[in-house]
């Protein structure tokens, strides 16, 4: 299937996709610095470069889009049908790039979060400071595996 666009449109459009400042990763930075909470952007010096830094709490945050990093189960995860392979491959190492970084801050000592788009988008994140402020060493939200579990469940495991 050829592409609906012409190269310059798609080429125009996909340079538009941001990589930091997306409104996900806003509305997170929202709800953390209105609960007094202070964090840096994207530390270099970490794997990864985290999204959200709280180095007082120990805890990397990172917003991932559904799209990009694969979130298994999302109806936003999709492959497109044009040149299958290469995203294909390209998706499976943004996979194993993330798996990486986050193998390596838990090893390191740091907490971490995966906050997926689709929750972001749809749901109210005013669980999100008493999970900062927890002893929580993990958490996905949403895991698409676990629908039937609050937020709120998860900090009390």
């Amino acid at each position: 299937m050829t592409d609906v666009v012409d190269k310059q449109t798609r080429s125009r459009m996909m340079s538009g996709i941001r990589s930091t400042n997306t409104q996900p990763e806003i509305a997170v930075r929202h709800v953390l610095h209105a609960a007094g909470l202070r964090y840096r952007l994207h530390v270099p010096s970490l794997p990864g470069k985290p999204d959200i830094v709280l180095r007082r709490h120990k805890l990397c945050i990172f917003v991932h889009g559904c799209f990009w990093h694969r979130h298994a189960g999302c109806k936003l995860t999709s492959t497109p049908v044009t040149r299958r392979e290469f995203w294909l491959e390209k998706f499976t190492q943004n996979v194993l790039r993330d798996r990486a970084a986050i193998e390596s801050l838990q090893q390191q000592g740091w907490r971490v979060f995966i906050l997926w788009e689709c929750g972001i988008r749809k749901q109210s994140l005013n669980w999100l400071p008493a999970a900062v402020m927890s002893d929580v060493k993990w958490l996905e939200w949403p895991s698409l595996v676990k629908l039937h579990v609050s937020p709120d469940a998860l900090l009390n495991d």
